[in-house]
């Protein structure tokens, strides 16, 4: 059982606007949470600019600066969707849906209970971030859950990259350099760090 305090509001006015079917959601989350065996993570409840939803985040492992990598479901009414959250905005899932997304409608506490076996299920996948070196600094990193090879979290800097590193990648087919950069056309990381390990 953990003792860790999962999915507290990220501001009081949250926790006292919730309407009865978000408390009802949020009691059985946070209740189900205390009983999973996972590594203690970063975690919320929180809305959108636009309160269209009820969102709770977690974060699966640390991003570029110390930032947490996150996942999260929006609550809205009688739905509830769950997804690798967008890098630049971290309220909105990532599109297209991801492998790992959650779709599903219903009441509340059977939202809630769907949410938390969905948390607990990404929370003990492993994730690991890629890295790409240069005259001793990095200068490319995608993170990824281990045996996911697409990646969800990349960025790069142009000015440590090695001479000719644009022309690898249009010639690798990569339009873009930046964020969705294909490990392919890097190759081989030269670091493979963990950000989070799979659980005993």
């Amino acid at each position: 059982m953990s003792a860790h305090q999962w999915f507290v509001s990220d501001d009081p006015e949250t926790e006292s606007e919730l309407d009865e079917a978000e408390r009802a959601f949020v009691t059985v989350l946070r209740g189900r949470a205390r009983g999973w065996r996972v590594a203690p993570a970063v975690s919320w409840v929180g809305r959108p600019e636009d309160d269209s939803s009820l969102v709770a985040c977690a974060g699966v492992g640390d991003g570029e600066l110390g930032w947490p990598l996150r996942v999260g479901v929006h609550l809205s009414g009688s739905t509830v969707r769950g997804d690798r959250l967008a890098h630049q905005n971290f309220y909105w899932p990532v599109q297209p849906p991801s492998a790992l997304a959650l779709d599903a409608g219903g009441a509340p506490e059977v939202l809630a209970a769907l949410a938390a076996d969905w948390f607990e299920r990404v929370l003990r996948m492993p994730v690991v971030r890629h890295e790409w070196w240069h005259e001793g600094r990095c200068y490319a990193y995608r993170c990824l859950f281990v045996g996911d090879g697409d990646g969800w979290c990349d960025g790069y800097r142009e000015a440590l990259a090695p001479p000719g590193w644009r022309r690898r990648l249009r010639d690798a087919g990569t339009r873009d350099a930046g964020p969705g950069i294909r490990s392919a056309a890097l190759g081989r990381p030269d670091r493979v760090v963990t950000l989070r390990a799979a659980p005993h």
